[in-house]
């Protein structure tokens, strides 16, 4: 099997790691990719956004399988497009990744499919947020309606902040604050079912203890052995398959990943978010631990016979990923600074570095983004995969590189929703 993996960050290398690990991809092709996926596969420079230059990536290298990484493609339509050049493609389609690109028809089709979330409204003037407000109560939580790379919502104690952000944006979306641990569940779909994979958490503040702005993640860890027994299958029963038929009803059958981000409240599991695609960092854990193939089980949802394939399985263990960013990050981001030290986690078994904003010049491996790179580690426990983790961070080095001391340390519970409020 050959597979082309369309995006350049650290979700895209963990894809391409675990797809070289199956016996049945023969090749792996990625574009844009970046210098940790070269290792892994053979890199073109396509744009991932157009989509008529995908499909005919695709069509050139004789791809089998298309894995579409990142949301904005995916918003765009670029799996429309594959999908019309004859080629499978694991990703929604452009009306299905509304789930992820527009808030509101997310919250609409969860209304419609009867899915446990937070109460919320939409607004378009200052009038309808400052109402949402006041009637949802603090902690406020505004969301922009599009898309906003895991950085275009604010919760908050501050009245002033929450309309500060609602004005920066064309349309919002105004929720109640769901109070309990955050974690997420990818689901593989076809299109008329789903298979999860172990749950994950991920760590979004830039700062440790929860502080500081959002940014798209800066570590993440997984299993999650916390969550009540059966958490997963109520959330297949409740949220995913109700969703999954809405969506088919609406003529728009969800074929990819679908990311559910959800809060563990008094009240049971309700969804904070749903994406369309591989959480990043927190999908990196999980791919860690997984011990079945990938691109089989890739394939089959893409074809739209999850059926066919054996439940996916994963190591006992743990699996722990720490993100380092640039300096600047996440307001803005240095490059060209020269990172080293990952030549020498790369030679360990338990321990690999996960490659996102970073690129090749004549001055080696430089920084070239706001999430550099993840060293991520697995172990026999959380606790024996987070020391290896950090012990893989102290290796390596570049001007203004940050990251958090506190991934997995403990359950992101009441303490570190606490300080979203800060």
């Amino acid at each position: 099997m050959r597979t082309l993996v369309i995006g350049s960050g650290g979700r895209e290398h963990a894809l391409a790691i675990a797809l070289a690990r199956d016996p049945a991809v023969t090749e792996v092709h990625a574009a844009p990719g970046n210098p940790g996926i070269a290792a892994v596969a053979t890199l073109h420079d396509v744009d991932p956004m157009d989509g008529a230059a995908v499909a005919g990536l695709a069509t050139s290298v004789g791809a089998d399988l298309v894995v579409v990484g990142p949301e904005a493609p995916l918003v765009a339509g670029v799996a429309d497009a594959v999908l019309a050049a004859g080629i499978a493609c694991f990703g929604p389609s452009r009306e299905a990744a509304r789930l992820e690109g527009s808030k509101a028809f997310s919250k609409e089709v969860m209304a419609a499919a009867g899915v446990p979330t937070a109460g919320s409204r939409t607004c378009t003037t200052a009038e309808e947020v400052a109402a949402a407000l006041d009637a949802f109560g603090a902690p406020y939580v505004v969301k922009d309606d599009s898309l906003a790379a895991g950085k275009g919502v604010v919760v908050t104690s501050d009245r002033a902040s929450a309309l500060a952000h609602a004005a920066g944006c064309e349309r919002v979306v105004v929720e109640e604050f769901l109070d309990g641990p955050e974690f997420s569940i990818f689901v593989v779909c076809d299109g008329a079912i789903g298979v999860p994979l172990v749950p994950a958490q991920d760590f979004k503040r830039i700062h440790d203890g929860g502080r500081g702005p959002n940014t798209g993640g800066m570590g993440s860890y997984a299993p999650l052995t916390w969550l009540p027994e059966g958490t997963v299958e109520d959330v297949m029963t409740r949220v995913v398959e109700p969703t999954l038929a809405e969506m088919r009803r609406r003529g728009a059958p969800f074929v990819g990943c679908l990311y559910v981000g959800l809060a563990l409240t008094a009240a049971g599991p309700k969804v904070i978010e749903f994406n369309c695609r591989f959480g990043d960092p927190d999908i990196q854990p999980v791919l860690a631990l997984l011990t079945s193939p990938l691109g089989a089980l890739l394939s089959a949802a893409a074809s739209g016979d999850l059926a066919a394939v054996p439940a996916p399985t994963f190591a006992d263990g743990a699996a722990v990923t720490v993100v380092m960013a640039s300096a600047g990050y996440p307001e803005g981001s240095s490059t060209g600074d020269v990172i080293v030290g990952t030549e020498t986690l790369a030679r360990e078994d338990d321990v690999d570095v996960v490659h996102a904003g970073t690129a090749r010049t004549e001055a080696g491996l430089v920084t070239a983004g706001g999430r550099v790179l993840a060293v991520r580690a697995t172990g026999t426990d959380v606790a024996d995969a987070r020391a290896k983790a950090y012990e893989g961070i102290a290796s390596i080095s570049f001007p203004g590189a940050q990251w958090r001391r506190d991934i997995a340390a403990e359950p992101l519970g009441v303490v570190e929703g606490a300080t979203l409020l800060d």
